[in-house]
């Protein structure tokens, strides 16, 4: 295996001065410990891009994306579940909202640290910004691509902010005075459209100045596409009907009364967000990531040959360049985006990415993987696992809805009797799109393992059924076993095993091609007039309209990857003709497409959907029966360790009540407590 040449994050550049450790990063106090003035530290090339390590810091540990839920709760919606104990709060505490600023501990931190440690990396952006120059040490064309980095930094920081926190106070540019007062120190709450802005703001400056592309030690550093991906996303949330003329948060105010969320919709703001998302389609630097067709090897292993979609006119005899899918394989096409096989640098779809640095392998998505893996064979923790909402959500390989009422019943007879399933696997698994097999460890499933270095741990079956290794054995809460039935293996590469084998670091999937085109999509789709909106740069101006060409090249090659025909194509109707019903199909297509990427939350909270999504009751398989009864097992029951309920107050998180001290103009989200 070649050697990944992926910079780490959080030291951001080959240091002269050489960390050993994420705790070796810079602070700031240190420097005025060895009595370092300012203008000292930033003469040098080395202190200069420590100080900017020690802000890009802030993107780790409880501000991570995507892993373990003692520190990306936000992960796990209604599609996920976690059993593990160790986490500080259960499912069902999760679920119910009580991890509000009243919890102390891991619970508690889980809503105060994001706060603090993001405002600590803006505070580190703004000195930076406020004192880097070229120098001697620093070219010209070096302290562009710095401080391009450094704008993106404190403007990824309030777009963690905004999107846990709703609206947040937007500090000075060139930091606080320490000299004020405590009543001058005191900020409130911007309005969400401002704070939408200010991010734009940010990201523009730092696309006037980042680099378009990166070599593969810097592969995780900022470039101008993601400072234009970042930009879209913060006008979609903008966009959305949570923040869009949404009466129902008019109790949202700052300490003098004004509305927090706009009150009065504005269609503008979808042409803005398609604009935006425009912006960075015509970079030309991304595309959709596909792995080549494989015509050899058998049905199993770690890479089995490809196995065809079912024949379509439209797809079927056309490659990829020519928007087909016959020398694609869309299984490996899917997985190889989350499960260490690919390096940064190789993933043209991958737009922003901390790399496969995430703190360590107990919190990150090594971490994911490994609570994803089976017990007995596979040496995981056997406790993440998805729903039964989210399971009967994919598609069948025609790309035509699952039905339950009429879907196949009984078992497999063989390995190889259906695509991707082996011998006794229930059949309504049968003919599901290839994405289903790429992240759904349904009961049966395969799992390679082909690292693990005992013959006995590799190339194996598990089963959920009661009594079996890694299916439940108790009445009482384990968290060694899934209350779903229905496990999960997004992130788990084929050939990984923690039982005598080889573990593989994964990228993180932060912001990804494919995202861009499903909101420019969805943001189309939203507009019922022409809209004239200028390019990021100012260079033309885009007429924005619901343009369906438009909205079907966009969705079509994610589908296509995907092994399944575009919405209008898989014999369900015009999709596309209909706002209301494409609206529906893209939800879908992102509930499925970003499963486990830290989306669904965010997605169902900013269309106003989880009221509904989330308060329902969570269904799976009915893990109480045996092996001998198996037909039972896949009659879908209610799991009753995995109830859930909606209120307003879990819209936005809370402010901790040390803040909401610290700072008397700061108001507190709806529905938690204010401690005045």
């Amino acid at each position: 295996m070649k050697r990944k040449n992926i910079i780490i994050i959080c030291i951001i550049a080959c240091l002269g001065a050489g960390f050993q450790s994420c705790s070796d990063y810079l602070d700031v106090e240190r420097y005025f410990n060895d009595r370092q003035s300012t203008e000292r530290i930033f003469e040098s090339r080395d202190y200069t891009e420590q100080w900017l390590a020690n802000a890009y810091y802030q993107l780790l540990s409880f501000n991570l994306e995507i892993g373990h839920v003692r520190f990306t709760i936000t992960n796990y919606s209604d599609d996920m579940i976690f059993t593990e104990t160790g986490a500080g709060i259960t499912f069902s505490d999760y679920k119910f909202g009580m991890y509000g600023p009243q919890y102390s501990g891991n619970v508690g931190a889980l809503i105060y640290r994001p706060w603090d440690q993001s405002y600590d990396g803006i505070r580190q952006a703004s000195v930076f910004l406020q004192n880097v120059h070229p120098g001697d040490e620093i070219t010209e064309e070096m302290y562009r691509d710095l401080k391009g980095q450094a704008y993106f930094v404190r403007g990824y920081l309030y777009w963690l902010l905004l999107r846990k926190y709703g609206p947040v106070p937007i500090l000075p540019d060139e930091g606080l005075d320490v000299e004020a007062s405590y009543a001058e120190l005191a900020y409130p709450r911007n309005t969400y459209d401002e704070c939408a802005e200010y991010i734009s703001e940010q990201m523009l400056l730092a696309a006037e100045l980042l680099e378009s592309d990166r070599n593969s030690r810097s592969a995780s550093r900022p470039t101008k596409g993601a400072a234009l991906a970042v930009r879209a996303k913060a006008y979609l949330y903008a966009a959305s009907p949570l923040m869009n003329g949404n009466t129902e948060m008019s109790s949202f105010t700052d300490d003098e009364g004004n509305p927090l969320i706009a009150q009065t919709y504005d269609e503008g703001k979808w042409a803005k967000a398609a604009a935006a998302a425009l912006d960075v389609i015509k970079l030309g630097k991304y595309e959709i990531y596909v792995a080549p067709r494989r015509s050899n090897g058998g049905l199993w292993g770690a890479y089995p040959r490809t196995i065809d979609p079912p024949y379509h006119p439209e797809y079927s005899e056309k490659t990829w360049a020519e928007g087909g899918w016959s020398d694609i394989d869309p299984l490996d096409s899917y997985r190889a985006l989350f499960n260490g096989d690919l390096y940064v640098g190789e993933n043209p779809e991958l737009i922003f990415s901390r790399g496969d640095n995430q703190l360590n392998d107990e919190y990150g998505i090594t971490s994911m993987s490994r609570h994803q893996m089976p017990v007995s064979k596979g040496g995981g923790w056997n406790c993440h696992g998805v729903t039964g909402k989210l399971c009967d959500a994919y598609a069948m390989n025609d790309g035509k809805p699952f039905d339950r009422a009429t879907s196949m019943k009984g078992f497999t007879t063989e390995d190889g009797e259906y695509p991707y399933l082996r011998k006794d696997v229930w059949l309504e698994y049968a003919n599901r799109e290839p994405r289903f097999y790429a992240s759904v460890a349904f009961s049966g499933a395969h799992w390679a393992c082909t690292s693990a270095t005992d013959a006995n741990n590799r190339d194996f079956q598990i089963f959920y059924y009661y009594g079996e290794d890694e299916g439940r054995k108790i009445v009482s809460t384990n968290d060694r076993w899934i209350p779903t039935g229905i496990g999960m293996m997004k992130y788990v590469n084929p050939k990984e095993s923690y039982n005598g084998g080889t573990v593989y670091p994964k990228v993180d999937p932060a912001i990804r091609y494919a995202d861009i085109l499903l909101m420019y999509a969805e943001a189309l789709n939203e507009l019922t007039t022409t809209h004239q909106i200028p390019a990021w740069d100012g260079r033309e101006t885009y007429s924005i309209s619901r343009d369906i060409a438009a909205m079907k090249a966009a969705v079509r090659p994610v589908r296509v990857r995907a092994g399944i025909p575009n919405f209008d194509e898989s014999g369900v109707g015009d999709t596309y003709a209909d706002p209301n019903e494409l609206r529906k199909a893209i939800k879908r297509e992102r509930q499925i497409e970003f499963l486990g990427e830290n989306q669904r939350y965010y997605d169902l909270r900013r269309w106003k959907d989880a009221p509904e999504e989330e308060s329902q009751m969570i269904y799976g398989c009915n893990t109480t029966v045996p092996k001998e009864y198996r037909e039972y097992f896949y009659e879908q029951v209610v799991v009753p360790s995995t109830q859930t309920s909606w209120s307003m107050k879990k819209y936005f998180w809370p402010v901790a009540y040390d803040e909401l001290k610290r700072n008397a103009r700061l108001t507190q989200a709806p529905g938690w407590p204010s401690f005045d």
